[in-house]
């Protein structure tokens, strides 16, 4: 996907519309994992809004793909301020008046706390895939072994294909946050009790970096406006690794919603 460009506080952030440009309702904003990126979306995003039949909007948060770098290190509350700060600003200067937000990973726990904030009601439903809404072992030792597959294999030469120079940023901005002392103790829960839209919270069964436990906790935390499914033969990216099963997933929780 080749994107353009707007200016949020001075940053250029990329961003792609996919899907129906003339279609009326809520856009689905899909909100990237902790190395993602516009192009890392692949085909997934046109897929599932042609199955949808709406638009949606894609983009990169700065330090990411094509967008301008960010300051490094990270504070263990940067999905706060990119939550409560910036994607309300992307939202107002992209024109969505209704969304639905789609985040992986980074992504989706970026969503949980938008839609816990939400006073306007905007955000009409969320869905996430592999959320995290507090840190675990399962996934400190996997940001850890992507350290090394960074530094030591091939991993940084097949980001640097979507992130170009902000590939060193991209990484150790999401890496190095994680594996701070900080962020040992990092958790969300609070916020979700003031979620008050449907969710749909997914999470491949064999995901690397996070347990069920996870999905357990934000259900738990929704209450009973959120369903959740576990993707088998799946890790970490079920949009990617199941397209498929997910979108029709997705399609089964959205269609009676928009």
């Amino acid at each position: 996907m080749v994107g353009d460009h707007m200016v949020i506080d001075g940053t250029r952030l990329e961003y792609h519309w996919v899907g129906e440009a003339e279609a009326e309702g809520p856009v689905l904003v899909f909100l990237h994992e902790g190395l993602g990126c516009v192009a890392l979306w692949r085909g997934f995003p046109e897929a599932l809004c042609q199955a949808l039949g709406v638009r949606g909007i894609v983009y990169s948060r700065a330090g990411y793909g094509r967008s301008d770098a960010c300051a490094l290190p990270r504070p263990p509350t940067y999905l706060h301020a990119e939550a409560l700060e910036v994607l309300p600003r992307v939202l107002d200067r992209a024109g969505v008046q209704e969304a639905v937000l789609i985040g992986h990973s980074d992504g989706g726990s970026i969503a949980l706390i938008h839609a816990s904030a939400d006073a306007a009601g905007r955000v009409k439903a969320i869905v996430t895939l592999a959320a995290h809404v507090f840190n675990e072992e399962l996934s400190i030792q996997g940001i850890r072994e992507a350290r090394e597959a960074f530094e030591t294999g091939d991993l940084r030469d097949r980001l640097e294909k979507y992130h170009g120079a902000n590939v060193d940023c991209a990484f150790y901005g999401w890496n190095d946050t994680w594996l701070s002392a900080g962020f040992r103790d990092w958790n969300l829960e609070a916020f979700l009790p003031d979620i008050e839209v449907p969710a749909l919270i997914l999470q491949g069964a064999e995901d690397q970096y996070g347990t069920p436990f996870q999905v357990a906790a934000i259900v738990a935390g929704i209450g009973c406006s959120a369903n959740s499914a576990l993707i088998p033969d799946c890790g970490h990216a079920p949009h990617l690794e199941q397209p498929e099963v997910t979108v029709a997933l997705i399609r089964e929780f959205l269609q009676p919603l928009i």
